[in-house]
């Protein structure tokens, strides 16, 4: 039998977070329908990781991929959730998948939703984008969304320049007017967050003086794609007890 695959979001008072994680989720499951996939929610919504471990324990499950639903390598993938994870049922088999980036699937979401938001092809080479993540005081999340934007930079765009809503520099409205004094004829403002929320809506104030504002990745089939990869990895790999 396949493990279960739960998928763990961070959780916001924000309705439109668990809305769009809710959505996500049941693409996950209309692509892959022999997996079972349940959510849980680290913070402000139900139900709960522990919560949702404890009844999979109760309902005599053993093996589950824990996937944190997060886009880098921050505090929760490497503290908050370890930590949830270790009081889990000791009956339970329990293996961390990886975050969600970096991934060519994410940047192919990216530029996806900058068409949807206006922009075609042909404004590639003429269109300076910024990579508008949330944020993070980690050093190693930071360096993976620089390097993002230099790999986005050469598939063909005038510029790309990383932003952050909080803990880093420089901001979204910074990055604007840089590309903007960089003579990019236009400026699109790409936000690398999976749902609506206190930050992406910081970086759409930000996006004010940009000429296109591309939506939060949310459910789209490449995220969905990339979560199921890093479902298979995880339960090919050899188990690792994490819980005590």
């Amino acid at each position: 039998m396949k493990p279960v695959l739960l998928v763990i979001a961070h959780g916001s008072r924000d309705p439109r977070h668990a809305a769009t994680v809710h959505a996500l989720v049941r693409r996950v499951r209309s692509l892959r329908p022999d997996v079972r996939v349940e959510t849980g929610f680290l913070d402000f919504n139900i139900p709960s990781v522990q919560g949702v471990l404890e009844s999979l324990a109760a309902e005599g499950v053993r093996d589950v991929v824990a996937l944190p639903l997060l886009l880098t390598r921050a505090f929760h993938a490497k503290a908050d959730i370890p930590a949830v994870l270790r009081d889990a049922p000791p009956q339970l088999r329990i293996r961390q998948a990886e975050v969600l980036g970096p991934s060519p699937l994410l940047l192919s979401a990216l530029e996806r939703r900058l068409y949807q938001a206006g922009l075609t092809p042909a404004d590639k080479s003429s269109t300076g984008v910024v990579l508008a993540s949330a944020g993070s005081t980690d050093p190693e999340a930071i360096a993976v969304i620089a390097d993002i934007a230099r790999e986005w930079r050469h598939t063909g765009w005038c510029a790309v320049r990383p932003a952050f809503a909080s803990a880093a520099l420089p901001r979204t409205e910074d990055a604007v007017r840089e590309l903007r004094a960089l003579g990019c004829a236009k400026v699109a403002v790409a936000p690398y967050v999976l749902a609506p929320g206190f930050l992406p809506d910081r970086i759409a104030r930000g996006a004010a003086e940009a000429d296109v504002l591309a939506e939060v990745l949310g459910p789209a089939p490449e995220v969905a794609r990339v979560l199921l990869r890093r479902y298979d990895t995880a339960s090919a790999r050899v188990l690792l007890r994490v819980s005590a």
